[in-house]
């Protein structure tokens, strides 16, 4: 049934060149050729607008992407930085914050890291990684669902392509540009996004996922392998997508035994071995991260500390927010392209995930490019007007018909996720970062000795921003061994008078204190009594997210008596 669709699609392609023009002709022996050729302008076109993309994103959207990576990284590559306590406890890997801290070591080495290099530069990197994400789900889109298929997975605005690129790629890549969470996140220094990379590049490269395993090029499944357990290595969670993908490989293969003893063993050793040595050299001492991890987030439920969800959370608030209005084109496409291998690993993602405590968008984001990839097979069907049973819909009228109905598709999805893309990337939650690009300026002038943050622990970015070695404080969050006990960031939010009047008593006076305009409000007169007095104010969100509005961070600079 769904090769009857897949053809029919293809064989559908006319109804679309007639709402575009005519499309061009190309001989059978120029595939290959035409092929490599259209890779490549994927990618430049990815490319180009990742890194525009990375440039946008401006705000602030969880301390990991800072604190889990950057900011690891630049104690690496400069000797100061900040651990938290994931750290301390062997539960974090340094393989993630080691590819930022080689950039970090490059711009040093070319006198470039200066506050802007410092602040984009990181995320520019991630932009060229996924661009690389995007060109594979489009590959991947071609060998499961069509070429078609792949031109509307993975794409940006119709207006761009047609101003680049020749009629026959005008109208690929949709899905994947225009969906508001993937332009928010994926360019982002967390270790989901490159978890998102790994995850859709392996995937194209193992043969339980194809049509047709026969077809897979010879060594592709070891590729695919290595790319999981770099996944994995990276974050060990990402072991709930390649334990489904696995166990399917091993079901599907002839060869069960050469898959166990030749490739899975030797891979997963070589790529975890190598992890654990580096872990060995960053660490001082002998830490096998997996475990460790495995212990806090799943054995003793540690993640709970950071707050819970209900078990629906994902499939009724979550993964549906992330998806957004392509959500009813990936429940189509996933009904008509009858693909249940790849649909199934969604729902086996999101099932799992939905049975621990604590959730976030971000651990399911690797299933958001496949179910962007169901949308394109719907979007194509709309483009070329392919009825459900597979027939041609050929009559003018019908024709016409198609046409509209494209454009007003096209239209509603540009409308509902363009303006929520920039919004997110541009304006909300923008003052965290506003206030250490500022600091940053300011103390490469000299002008900044040492601040102190009076905020929830980890609500801006830290010395990978500022990169001067200052003295800085913030509220500690360090879970305690016993359930209940309030740490530092829980007390000052309780009390912020109080708890800024005892901390005063023993500190060491600083030349700034950056703060929420919730909580100055209430220490107005704690801050004039010690002679500080505002410097600047940056504007931060409109609405509240976890807490009590936080419109704007405020800096406050000791005058002196």
């Amino acid at each position: 049934m769904r090769h009857r669709r897949s053809d029919a699609i293809a064989a559908d392609k006319d109804v679309f060149e007639n709402c575009e023009g005519e499309g061009k002709r190309f001989p059978p022996n120029s595939n290959k050729l035409l092929y490599s050729s259209a890779t490549t302008k994927v990618f430049v076109l990815c490319l180009a607008i990742r890194m525009a993309n990375s440039l946008l994103v401006q705000t602030y959207f969880n301390p990991d992407e800072h604190w889990q990576s950057l900011e690891v990284a630049h104690r690496i590559a400069f000797g100061y930085g900040h651990l938290t306590w994931e750290w301390k406890k062997g539960i974090r890997s340094y393989l993630h914050p080691m590819l930022f801290a080689l950039l970090y070591r490059v711009l040093a080495l070319l006198h470039l890291d200066t506050p802007w290099f410092m602040t984009k530069a990181p995320r520019l990197l991630q932009s060229i990684i996924s661009a690389f994400g995007d060109l594979y789900l489009y590959k991947l889109s071609e060998v499961l669902l069509g070429q078609h298929v792949a031109q509307w997975a993975v794409s940006f605005p119709v207006i761009f392509l047609m101003a680049f690129v020749d009629r026959d790629m005008r109208p690929r890549l949709f899905a994947q540009l225009t969906n508001w969470f993937m332009f928010f996140c994926i360019t982002r220094t967390l270790s989901n996004s490159l978890e998102t990379v790994l995850t859709v590049v392996a995937l194209y490269y193992w043969p339980c996922m194809r049509v047709s395993s026969s077809k897979v090029p010879s060594g592709s499944r070891k590729l695919g392998l290595t790319l999981a357990a770099l996944a994995c290595a990276i974050r060990p969670t990402s072991a709930i997508t390649w334990v489904y993908v696995g166990l399917l490989e091993l079901f599907l293969a002839h060869d069960k035994l050469k898959f166990i003893f030749l490739e899975v063993a030797p891979i997963g050793v070589l790529v975890l071995g190598l992890t654990f040595l580096l872990d060995r050299l960053m660490y001082g001492s002998w830490v096998f991260v997996p475990l460790n991890f495995l212990k806090f987030n799943f054995l003793s439920s540690g993640g709970d500390y950071y707050g819970t969800h209900k078990w629906h959370w994902y499939l009724s608030q979550g993964f549906t927010v992330m998806v957004f209005t392509f959500l009813p084109f990936s429940i189509a496409g996933i009904i008509l392209s009858k693909h249940w291998k790849l649909s199934g690993l969604i729902a086996w993602v999101l099932g799992l995930y939905s049975v621990l405590g604590h959730k976030e968008f971000r651990f399911v984001l690797p299933v958001l490019p496949i179910a962007l990839m169901f949308s394109g097979y719907s979007l194509a069907t709309i483009s070329w007007g392919v009825s459900s049973s597979g027939r041609k819909k050929g009559s003018p009228s019908l024709r016409t018909k198609c046409c509209s109905k494209m454009q007003l598709t096209i239209f509603f999805l540009l409308v509902t996720n363009l303006p929520m893309a920039f919004y997110m990337s541009i304006v909300h939650q923008r003052g965290a970062e506003e206030v250490m690009k500022y600091l940053s300026k300011e103390a490469f002038e000299g002008k900044v000795k040492s601040i102190l943050f009076l905020t929830p622990c980890h609500a801006t970015p830290y010395y990978s921003t500022l990169h001067r070695d200052l003295s800085m404080r913030f509220l500690d969050c360090t879970p305690s061994e016993e359930k209940g006990i309030p740490d530092e960031s829980d007390l000052f939010m309780m009390d912020p008078v109080g708890f800024a009047s005892e901390l005063s008593k023993n500190w060491s006076l600083p030349s700034h204190i950056v703060l929420f305009d919730s909580q100055e409000k209430i220490l107005m007169d704690f801050l004039a009594s010690h002679s500080f007095l505002e410097i600047r104010r940056f504007f931060h969100a409109h609405f509240k997210v976890d807490r009590d509005l936080q419109a704007s961070v405020v800096v406050y600079t000791f005058r002196g008596q």
